[in-house]
């Protein structure tokens, strides 16, 4: 019944303390695209691919007690940390989901900023269109966060370097 919400909580499980909500939103979308069993639907929106469905099941699993929640105030802005609880751990033992090397990826993607994966995540959002027009996107789409040609260039490679970490 909860299937989808332990798929969740294993992202947790994997990266440990994730700081951000858009981090964590970027990083599950990665991994729906490297093909790990995410449902949840996505759309473009201001920070690169969103999903309610996440924020929703994100807001059942802190009400539920399985994730921890601690809102920080960073003069102007909130920022949130989210980690697995005892209650969480206990719960996940009762799912056996096969997701192989999850664990690498999610700490590889926990390494790493927002802003980088807000821009990996916009790359792989628009990967049927040629590497041209990605990056014309970008400059577009994300001009606020003035990405460099270098950056998007980075950004291939760090997909890359994923899916060869999915492969061992």
């Amino acid at each position: 019944m909860l299937t989808d919400h332990a798929k969740l909580m294993k992202v947790f499980a994997s990266a440990g303390e994730v700081i951000g909500r858009k981090k964590l939103q970027k990083m599950v979308y990665i991994a729906k695209k490297l093909n790990y069993p995410f449902y949840e639907k996505y759309n473009f929106h201001f920070y690169g691919p969103y999903s309610e469905e996440v924020t929703l099941r994100v807001e059942e699993l802190c009400n539920l007690g399985f994730l921890s929640e601690l809102k920080e105030n960073k003069g102007g802005y909130s920022q949130y940390r989210y980690a697995l609880t005892e209650n969480g751990e206990e719960f996940l033992t009762h799912y056996d989901l096969e997701m192989p090397h999850l664990n690498e990826c999610m700490t590889k993607m926990n390494e790493q900023s927002s802003r980088f994966l807000e821009l990996v995540s916009t790359v792989l959002f628009f990967e049927n269109l040629p590497k041209e027009e990605v990056q014309e996107k970008v400059f577009t789409l994300k001009s606020k966060q003035r990405y460099t040609e270098e950056e998007v260039n980075e950004a291939y490679d760090y997909i890359e370097s994923l899916r060869e970490c999915i492969k061992q």
